[in-house]
């Protein structure tokens, strides 16, 4: 296959039978690998919807484009941005994982880091606040607007739920994380529509404000807000059910299932398995088939959830049940 653009790269039927390391019964649990796309996440769907959205608007008057981020769609955009020539700034905060700030960085994308917190203790409502304020000052910039713009439902209306479908389609469950909810509600809308038997089930973690849960840090991007994304409000669709997940929970099971199965996976990814592994659990499922959206691959959280001096800061009461052996560095020769 030869491709014109690195946005029609995308491979959305990517799938692996993890039900030996989810070890729950007679259960069919599939993984939806999206840490293979350009740019390495779901996100570059999500970019090029946006852009497109919005440079519809625009054709041809515009600066550049403008977006916040924690780090994946920043990447996506960087890349597309960078493909097609247009200026792009990348509004990140203090969580951002540096590896990631880097890769939009080298896609020439200008990064600015917040470091405000806003009123809920995240740094969301900040962002977006720098967002307003630069526009007003730079009238030509056009922000994509992740959080609000229902091209985000879009994407993955039109390409990520008719590939699980397809697949599946006579899938009983689907787990989704829940960051500004596109992807979530994008396959909310799908299978109401094609297949209203499977149940779609929002994860989110504790602390996060977007169903309604009370604020609190976290620190794992990609997943969870500060603030209740509109999209939320906007989209006429819900979950059948949304679930909380602890941090701790997600660091652990990120760990423990990379060295199960081989496959690194990122933060979010730890979080939507606990919550799979948890509703298998207290429904006791049996027979039934159930995908589970891994939206990147854990490689940028080397420095973050697979090391251990960074795990013991942010979380000294956790016990690491499965340590990550410590780097062993050589020593200095002259």
């Amino acid at each position: 296959m030869i491709s014109h653009s690195i946005d029609d790269l995308v491979c959305d039927r990517v799938f692996l039978d993890i039900s030996r390391h989810i070890n729950r019964g007679s259960n069919k649990v599939i993984l939806k690998i999206e840490g293979f796309n350009p740019a390495g996440s779901v996100k570059i769907k999500t970019a090029r919807y946006l852009l497109d959205a919005v440079l519809a608007t625009k054709p041809n008057d515009f600066e550049g484009i403008i977006e916040s981020s924690s780090g994946n769609l920043g990447i996506a955009l960087a890349a597309i941005c960078a493909a097609r020539g247009i200026p792009f700034e990348c509004v990140v905060d203090a969580n951002v994982l540096e590896e990631k700030s880097a890769q939009i960085r080298c896609l020439g994308a200008q990064v600015t880091v917040i470091s405000t917190r806003d009123n809920n203790g995240g740094y969301l409502g900040t962002r977006i606040a720098y967002i307003r304020q630069t526009i007003g000052r730079r009238p030509g910039l056009l922000w994509t607007n992740q959080y609000a713009n229902e091209a985000n439902v879009a994407a993955h209306y039109s390409e990520t739920a008719p590939s699980i479908h397809a697949e599946f389609p006579a899938l009983d469950y689907l787990f989704v994380g829940a960051g500004t909810t596109g992807t979530l509600f994008g396959c909310v809308k799908y299978f109401a529509i094609n297949a209203p038997l499977t149940k779609v089930i929002a994860v989110d973690a504790a602390g996060s404000v977007t169903f309604g849960d009370r604020a609190g840090k976290r620190f794992i991007p990609g997943i969870g807000t500060s603030h209740r994304p509109p999209l939320v409000s906007i989209v006429d669709a819900s979950p059948s059910e949304v679930m909380h997940v602890q941090e701790k929970e997600s660091v652990l099971r990120c760990r423990s299932f990379s060295r199960q199965s081989g496959l690194l996976v990122g933060g979010s990814t730890g979080s939507v398995i606990t919550a799979a592994e948890r509703y298998i659990d207290e429904h006791g499922l049996e027979d039934k088939t159930i995908v589970i959206i891994a939206p990147d691959l854990g490689h940028p959280y080397l420095s973050t959830i697979y090391d251990n001096g960074w795990v013991r800061e942010h979380f000294p009461a956790l016990s690491l049940a499965t340590p990550v052996p410590d780097v062993e560095r050589p020593p200095n020769s002259a």
